[in-house]
């Protein structure tokens, strides 16, 4: 009796490639753009080992180098942190600060000055983290939180819910640690989704604030101090919402910025370029591209929506049809946060016309994972 052989798989057949988040376009090494007629070029000389300039609204990657390369994101991850942590606390609410809860920062880390068993407004914290990208701020938070271990675990599965497949969080507040990274792209995603909710927002966007202080041993009475955003665009830079820096020791220099002009909102991280004034000198160049550019080019990628609950990460852009996804998460309260300066949203600055043109991709950068060893005198800011 004859009977047909069972199908056997070729040898050695590599398995088909995983489809790159955003499209296939954004798996390419290099400058990636596709220009239509009268686009402007893009900035020369950009030094960023990765970047990516995106619509905030519709998802569309207007250009992009290397936007997945897997890199340390310093303090630009604690915007995965306020995104995933901020919604859960009502921004009046005070807590008293324990020891345990300022203990155990790495060596070198950006503070911004709390002290044990005094009382903060979770409103105060957040300017503490945004403004001056305190990590002693970030821990406070993670202990309200159920502590570091139980926030970090809830940032990994909201950066799988928003599908950012290359990050990898082990330290809510960014400080430098073996395996921690995240892409240009992630970044991207994370700020499209903070800036959904109105109170992430207001304190990105907050130039200046007065931080709850000691209190003064002679007259009983609690005192304060100015603290400044470490965002050096913001208030120079036209339109500049915000979103946050980072630079630390072994990572080099990150930005995200977000900017409005003319009805539209652009989305902008440069990742590790060749200095850490650099950072801000190229995103304002790809910022003034991507505004001159918009309607002369065609997308590469696009910025994926989050996942609905349960699903399977696709891979694939949603809101095709270019209507945003709706707020992953329900604002605490629609009321800007308070601060004593302007936000630097309206181009309340010196414009930014001379800013030095920087930047055109060249050259492939090689794709692969850098695993930093923590070191103790990285600084994270």
């Amino acid at each position: 009796m004859l009977t047909a052989p069972a199908a056997v798989a070729a040898p050695h057949e590599p398995p088909p490639p995983a489809a790159v988040v955003g499209g296939d376009r954004l798996g390419r090494p290099g400058a990636q753009v596709d220009p239509l007629a009268g686009a402007p070029a893009l900035p020369a000389d950009l030094t960023g080992q990765s970047w990516i300039v995106s619509d905030a609204t519709t998802g569309d990657v207007l250009a992009a180098y290397n936007p997945h390369l897997r890199l340390p994101p310093a303090s630009t991850l604690k915007i995965l942190f306020a995104d995933t942590v901020l919604p859960k606390f009502d921004r009046n609410t005070v807590h008293k600060v324990t020891d345990e809860e300022i203990t155990g920062l790495g060596a070198g880390s950006s503070l911004v000055g709390i002290k044990e068993n005094l009382e903060y407004r979770v409103e105060d914290l957040w300017r503490g983290v945004f403004l001056s990208s305190g990590n002693d701020a970030v821990h406070v938070l993670a202990h309200m939180n159920g502590g570091v271990p139980q926030t970090v675990a809830e940032m990994q599965a909201r950066a799988d819910a928003l599908q950012a497949r290359d990050t990898k969080v082990i330290s809510p507040d960014g400080y430098d640690m073996d395996g921690q990274l995240s892409s240009a792209y992630d970044l991207s995603l994370f700020a499209r989704s903070g800036l959904r909710n109105p109170d992430f927002r207001a304190y990105c966007a907050t130039r200046d604030a007065q931080f709850p202080g000691a209190v003064d041993k002679n007259t009983g009475q609690r005192g304060s101090f100015g603290i400044a955003n470490t965002d050096r665009l913001l208030g120079k830079y036209p339109g500049l919402i915000g979103v946050k820096n980072g630079t630390t020791t072994n990572a080099g220099s990150t930005f995200v910025g977000a900017a409005e002009r003319g009805g539209r909102t652009l989305l902008v991280t440069v990742m590790h370029p060749a200095s850490y004034q650099k950072v801000y000198d190229e995103t304002a160049a790809l910022l003034d591209w991507g505004f001159a550019a918009a309607d002369k080019v065609r997308p590469v990628g696009k910025l994926v929506d989050e996942l609905p609950p349960g699903a399977a990460p696709t891979g694939q852009a949603g809101g095709a049809d270019g209507v945003p996804a709706p707020p992953p998460h329900p604002s605490p309260s629609t009321r800007p946060a308070a601060a004593t300066a302007p936000a630097g949203g309206g181009g309340d600055g010196p414009g930014v016309g001379g800013w030095l043109a920087v930047a055109a991709a060249g050259g492939a950068a090689g794709y692969g994972v850098l695993v930093l060893r923590r070191r103790r005198a990285a600084r994270t800011d």
